[in-house]
C-alpha cells in the first residue's frame, strides 16, 4: 500500500514537470527521479521482505518445538513430521505480504557423539513495489529452526513422605496417583525418553529413617556402630545417654531390671529376640542372667544384644557412696547374698559379682560372626567394683561367642549421618566413619518398620532406573509408617544423584548436559531424626535443631556447581498441609526458587501439582 501511494504521488508531479515550459527542468528531474526513487523504494521492500522472513522465524521457532515435544511424547513419528510441522506451520504464519511458500523437514537420528535433531527450512518471497523498477520482480528470504534433544538427560530423584499421617485425607493414595497412575510423573518422564538412559527416576521413600535393604548388610559403606553397642556406648543418645548403674557389678539372675523409660529410656526383655518386657531378669533357662534392653523410648531404636551375667565370685562391688545400694529381687528385697556397711562416703556393699559382657563380637574373637565389627564397648569397672576414684567405667566387651543378633538380621534401616556430613554430600570413606551410613533398629508404636514382615513397612529405596514398571510398583507398595525426618530422605534423594555413592549411580559423560532435580514432598513438620535431644516424634525441640540441620543440608545443595559453575541441582519442595499447620519455613527455602515450593490444602493437589512439574521437567528436556 505505502508503495502504491507513492507511486501515485511521483506520477503527479512528474506531469505536473512535464507541462512545465522550461524543457531543461523536465529532462533534469526525469533523470533525476529514476535512482532516487529506486533507493528509496529498495529501503521499503527490503523493510517488507525482512518483515516476511521475521513472523516466518518466529513460526518456525514454535513450530519446532512443537513437533519435538509430540515426538518426545509418541503422539507422532518420524514419519509424520513434515506432516505436522507443516500443520502447525500453517496456523502460526500469517503475514500477507509473503507468497510461494514452503517448508521442508529434516529429521536426524541421534548417534553415539551427536544429539537427535529436527531441522525446519522455510523460504517464500514477496513482490516489489519499488526494485521492479531495477528489473526485481520479487525479493525472497529463507530462514531454518533447529531442535536438538538427546544430548540433554534428566534424573529425577523422588523422595516422598510415608510418615503415618498420610494415611489421612487420602493422601499416600493421592501421591500413589500422582506418581505411579496413568499419566502420571513417571508417564510423563519416561515419555521424554527416546532410548535407555536419557532419563532415569529414583524412588525414596521415607519416614524417620529410609531402607536400603537388608541384602546390604556387608556394603562397606554402612557404619555399625550404634546398631551394634549397648544403650550406654550410643554418643548420639545426648541428654538421654543411659548409664551403668553403681551396683552393675553385682546385678544378675533374680535381680530386678536395673532400668525403667524415665531412668534410662528402656526396660528389659525376656530374651535377645523378644519384645515382651520382665520386671527380673531370668533366673533360669537357656537366657538366664540375660540383662537384654528393650526398644529405647527416646530415640525409638531396638538394641541388637544382651549383657550376659558371668559369676565372678563374691566381694565388694562398690564403696566411697552413700547411693551405694544391693539390688533387690522381685519382692523389693536385697538379692541374695548381698549386704550393705557404714553410711555416707564410708559405705560399702558385698555380694556376689558378676561380668557383664555384650552378646555382640569383642576385639577377642577371631572365630565367630567373622563378617562383622568386632564390637569395644565399655561394659564395666576395674575389678567388678564402683568407687569415688574408679568411677568411670573402662572395661571393654570381650564376648568371643556367636552374636545373639548378627548382622545379618538387620531390616535395612539407615539413619542420618554424624555430623556434619548428616548435611552434606561427601561420598563414603572407610577412613572417616563420620562419612559412613549408620544402621539403625528403627522400632516405634510396636514396629520395626523396616522389616518386611511388618504390617506397614517402610519400602526399600529404589536407587536411578529406567525400569518404569519397577518404579511404579515401588511407588504403589508405599505405606504410611512412622515419624517424620525430611532431612534423611533428602540426604538419600541427593545420594542417589551423586555417581561413585553407595546407590551405584550410572556414571555420567562428560560430553552430556545433565538435568539433576530432586523432588522432595512431605505433609508435616519434622518431628524426629537420629538425635533425641532434638525431637520426641511429636514435635521438634525449642529451636527446631532437626530443621537447622536440614537448612545447612539444602544450602549445600544448592552451593553444588558443574564444570560450568551453574547449579549443580534443582530443588522442588512440596508441602501437604491438610491439618492446619503452618508453612514449613524449612521445605519453602529449600526449593531452588519460589516458584518452586507448592503449598497445598488437599490431597486432591497432589496430583495437579506432579502435573505441573513434569510439565516444567518436559520443557527442560528440550533444547534449542
Amino acid at each position: 500500500m505505502l508503495g502504491k501511494a507513492l507511486f501515485g504521488r511521483l506520477g503527479s508531479a512528474a506531469r505536473r514537470f512535464a507541462a512545465a515550459r522550461d524543457g531543461n527542468i523536465a529532462v533534469l528531474f526525469t533523470l533525476a527521479a529514476i535512482p532516487v526513487v529506486t533507493f528509496v523504494g529498495a529501503a521499503v521492500d527490503y523493510s517488507r521482505a525482512n518483515a516476511a522472513r521475521s513472523s516466518m522465524q518466529s513460526a518456525l521457532d514454535s513450530t519446532v518445538l512443537m513437533v519435538s515435544k509430540d515426538l518426545t511424547a509418541g503422539t507422532i513419528t518420524t514419519a509424520q513430521i513434515a506432516t505436522q510441522a507443516q500443520n502447525y506451520f500453517n496456523a502460526l504464519y500469517t503475514n500477507k505480504d509473503a507468497q510461494g511458500i514452503t517448508v521442508t523437514s529434516s529429521y536426524t537420528t541421534a548417534t553415539s557423539s551427536a544429539a537427535a535433531t529436527i531441522l525446519l527450512s522455510g523460504s517464500g518471497h514477496i513482490k516489489t513495489d519499488f526494485m521492479q523498477l531495477a528489473g526485481f520482480p520479487t525479493m525472497n528470504f529463507a530462514t531454518t529452526s533447529t531442535s536438538t534433544w538427546g544430548n540433554v538427560k534428566m534424573r529425577v530423584a523422588l523422595a516422598l513422605d510415608n510418615t503415618g499421617s498420610m494415611a489421612q485425607s487420602g493422601k499416600i493414595t493421592a501421591l500413589r496417583n500422582a506418581v505411579a497412575g496413568s499419566g502420571g510423573l513417571i508417564d510423563q518422564l519416561s515419555a521424554l525418553s527416546k532410548t535407555n538412559g536419557d532419563v532415569y527416576i529414583s524412588v525414596i521413600p521415607f519416614a524417620k529413617v529410609v531402607n536400603v535393604g537388608n541384602s546390604n548388610y556387608s556394603q562397606s559403606w554402612i557404619d555399625w556402630t550404634d546398631w551394634l553397642n549397648p544403650p550406654t556406648t550410643q554418643p548420639n543418645n545426648g541428654s538421654t545417654q543411659a548409664s551403668l548403674p553403681m551396683n552393675w557389678h553385682a546385678v544378675g539372675p533374680g535381680a530386678q531390671c536395673p532400668w525403667t523409660n524415665t531412668s534410662g529410656g528402656f526396660t528389659c526383655l525376656s530374651s535377645p529376640t523378644s519384645t515382651s518386657s520382665v520386671s527380673t531378669i531370668p533366673s533360669s533357662g537357656s537366657y538366664k542372667g540375660y540383662i537384654c534392653p528393650s526398644v529405647d523410648y527416646n530415640s525409638h531404636s531396638a538394641y541388637n544384644g544382651c549383657w550376659v551375667s558371668t559369676a565372678a565370685g563374691t566381694g565388694v562391688f562398690c564403696s566411697g557412696s552413700s547411693s551405694c545400694a544391693c539390688p533387690t529381687n522381685s519382692s523389693g528385697a536385697a538379692v541374695s547374698g548381698c549386704s550393705c556397711s557404714g553410711s555416707g562416703s564410708g559405705k560399702s556393699c558385698t555380694g556376689n559379682l558378676y561380668t557383664h559382657d555384650w552378646t555382640q563380637p569383642g576385639a577377642n574373637d577371631t572365630t565367630h560372626n567373622t563378617y562383622q565389627p568386632r564390637v569395644s564397648a565399655v561394659v564395666g569397672w576395674t575389678n567388678n567394683k564402683w568407687t569415688s576414684t574408679n568411677s568411670t567405667p573402662t572395661v571393654q566387651n570381650n564376648w568371643t561367642q556367636a552374636s545373639t543378633d548378627p548382622i545379618t538380621n538387620w531390616t535395612g534401616c539407615i539413619t542420618d549421618r554424624t555430623q556434619p556430613n548428616d548435611a552434606t554430600g561427601v561420598l563414603p570413606a572407610s577412613s572417616d566413619v563420620t562419612t559412613l551410613f549408620p544402621a539403625n533398629e528403627y522400632y516405634e508404636n510396636s514396629t520395626a518398620y523396616c522389616s518386611s514382615s511388618a504390617s506397614t513397612p517402610l519400602e526399600p529405596i529404589i536407587p536411578l532406573s529406567y525400569n518404569w514398571s519397577t518404579l511404579k510398583t515401588a511407588v504403589n507398595a508405599m505405606q504410611p509408617t512412622g515419624g517424620t525426618d525430611q532431612s534423611v530422605g533428602l540426604a538419600w534423594a541427593w545420594q542417589s544423584l551423586i555417581v561413585g555413592g553407595p546407590l551405584n549411580t550410572p556414571a555420567e559423560d562428560a560430553n552430556t548436559t545433565y538435568n539433576r532435580v530432586i523432588i522432595l514432598l512431605s505433609d508435616g513438620l519434622n518431628t524426629e531424626d537420629r538425635w533425641p535431644d532434638y525431637g520426641n516424634g511429636n514435635t521438634q525441640a525449642s529451636g527446631n535443631p532437626i530443621d537447622a540441620r536440614q537448612t545447612t543440608q539444602c544450602q549445600n545443595i544448592k552451593n553444588a556447581t558443574d564444570s560450568k559453575g551453574q547449579p549443580m541441582y534443582t530443588i522442588y519442595t512440596i508441602q501437604v498441609n491438610t491439618d492446619g499447620d503452618p508453612t514449613s519455613t524449612v521445605l519453602q527455602n529449600c526449593a531452588s526458587s519460589p516458584d518452586k515450593f507448592f503449598m497445598l490444602t488437599s490431597s486432591s493437589q497432589i496430583v495437579t501439582t506432579f502435573n505441573t512439574i513434569g510439565t516444567a521437567l518436559s520443557k527442560l528436556r528440550l533444547a534449542k
